[in-house]
């Protein structure tokens, strides 16, 4: 089977032989091919072009256009800047009342240029591959994107002192959302990520009430346009495990602060976990020969499960390809 039918056959619970590999590659993938990380996150073909050098390179069995957090803040009216080798940012918050919220645009995601980026990206993406390796494709959370417009301070303060105007900017983000997700499925994406990392940093409680339902309808309307759901909220999220699972997404990334056997007691057989290697310390301190040590462990006590190895969030820049291809070398010998 190829990567993509062994993502399917996972999903349903037929094992293949060895374990799948889902690193997360961003600044990595846009240095292993020479680019500063601008072009990167702003020209689909420099970042279609280096995630397929990352699959042959590497043996990842995924690729996807994570690379550039603000892509719907700035169709939305957000003012962002690109530095040239470093992650895109708000620099204006240009929302803080409810009459604000009602005023912002309701933009085509055909129209604005770094949504159509990444449309135009998975389009490459579907032209090059073959069918044969998993595209997926990228939106932020309600209350990530939230967090992006008027920045994370002042969106915690809302939630707590003006949640009416808190409720209706995450509306707002989730009604774009859906448009975005839609328009990246019409256009080949097999899986679609939400990213809500900031979400590790609220209470149970508050994601229950407060984002739940939002990132619940999110995920409904996703599996309705026909694909899978990759949730990604990295930190340490086993507090947020058992609501996760009455959200339903497919996978769940699970950073290494998670125990990966208490994340399957809560989510259950069903759901997909990817993880859950340190990937600062893979970096930092260790070895290939512990890298792979660490990865087999990980594997083996996974087998039969629905399992896929990654790190639990991005692969530094500056990680050695060594460490790398140890992780690739313990799915196949598992």
């Amino acid at each position: 089977m190829n990567p993509k039918e062994r993502l399917f056959a996972l999903k349903e619970g037929k094992q293949s032989e060895g374990v799948l590999f889902y690193p997360i590659f961003m600044h990595f993938a846009a240095r292993l091919s020479n680019q500063k990380y601008a072009e990167f996150s702003s020209d689909y073909r420099a970042m279609v072009q280096a995630n397929i050098n990352c699959v042959e390179q590497f043996g990842i069995d995924y690729v996807t256009v994570m690379s550039d957090p603000y892509r719907e803040t700035s169709a939305l009216g957000g003012i962002v800047t690109y530095p040239e080798d470093a992650v895109p940012r708000c620099n204006a918050q240009l929302i803080s009342s409810l009459d604000d919220i009602s005023k912002m645009p309701d933009p085509d995601v055909f129209h604005s240029i770094r949504t159509l980026n990444c449309i135009n990206g998975i389009k490459e993406y579907k032209r090059l591959l073959n069918n044969e390796i998993p595209i997926v494709g990228w939106v932020e959370g309600p209350l990530a994107e939230a967090c992006d417009i008027i920045g994370m301070e002042q969106m915690m303060l809302s939630t707590y002192m003006d949640p009416e105007f808190a409720e209706a900017l995450m509306r707002k983000c989730l009604d774009f959302g859906k448009k975005f997700a839609r328009a990246q499925i019409e256009a080949g994406a097999d899986v679609i990520g939400i990213g809500e990392a900031v979400c590790s940093q609220i209470s149970t409680q508050q994601y229950a009430e407060m984002v739940f339902s939002l990132d619940k309808e999110l995920i409904d309307y996703i599996h309705e346009q026909g694909a899978l759901v990759k949730l990604h909220i990295c930190g340490n999220i086993s507090h947020l495990l058992p609501v996760i699972r009455e959200a339903q997404p497919d996978i769940v990334d699970i950073d290494w602060m998670v125990d990966p056997q208490e994340a399957f007691e809560i989510l259950g057989d069903k759901i997909i976990r990817c993880g859950n290697l340190d990937p600062v310390k893979m970096y930092r301190e260790m070895s290939s020969d512990e890298v792979y040590a660490f990865s087999k462990e990980l594997v083996d006590k996974e087998k039969g499960r629905r399992f896929i190895l990654s790190a639990g969030c991005e692969i530094p820049v500056g990680t050695p390809h060594e460490n790398v291809n140890a992780m690739k070398r313990a799915t196949s010998d598992s």
